[in-house]
């Protein structure tokens, strides 16, 4: 199996609409939410080299891009997916470590950042040296959190100021810290406990 993560070419382009189907069918099977993308943003990240590919013998096997805000002030890692046919082989992890290596060289002066709910992105963060933090730390522009318009638990953000919401808000700040070791080691029962917390106080009728 020859597996391959480069940042996007032009010759990539083909893999826009598979890209936004595949994102779109994780989120509907795990039913969590996500921030819907369509294939023409998709390109236009792969255009700006703002984007990283994962080929497995020239198949699409996973994709990630990179968001600024506040003038480079912040980046966030955003898309991170992998094909169905490729999972359980370690791959988001390599796609993810990849994009932040990427994104420091690209924009060394930003803080990096993301949101999910998803407690094995929140491990591969907190392996980089992330540390959970309130949205408060995060970015104010008004750009980014429109961008949670499409997913399905908008209206709990809306409902908080964009200050809450289920999902984990997660920075690494390159001049806090080196990246390695991370001091904030994951811990998986404290992050499920707080996202059943949440889940509880935001999703109850």
């Amino acid at each position: 199996m020859n597996i391959s993560i480069t940042i996007t070419q032009e010759e990539h382009y083909k893999y826009s609409q598979e890209i936004c189907d595949t994102i779109e069918l994780s989120a509907l099977l795990r039913g969590t939410g996500i921030a819907k993308r369509t294939p023409e943003y998709i390109q236009k990240k792969m255009e700006t080299k703002d984007a990283v590919l994962a080929l497995v013998d020239g198949k699409f096997a996973g994709f990630c891009y990179i968001e600024s805000w506040q003038h480079g002030k912040f980046v966030a890692h955003s898309g991170l997916i992998v094909h169905p046919d490729f999972r359980n082989l370690g791959l988001a992890k390599k796609i993810k470590s990849f994009v932040f290596d990427y994104s420091l060289k690209k924009y060394p002066d930003a803080k990096v950042f993301g949101i999910t709910t998803g407690l094995a992105v929140m491990k591969i963060n907190s392996d980089l040296g992330y540390k959970p933090v309130p949205f408060s730390e995060l970015t104010t522009d008004p750009t980014f959190w429109a961008g949670c318009k499409t997913c399905t638990n908008f209206e709990i953000l809306q409902s908080k100021d964009n200050k809450m919401c289920l999902c984990t808000g997660m920075l690494y700040d390159p001049k806090e810290k080196p990246k390695d070791p991370p001091k904030h080691p994951f811990n998986v029962r404290v992050l499920n406990r707080l996202k059943s917390i949440k889940e509880a106080l935001f999703l109850k009728k």
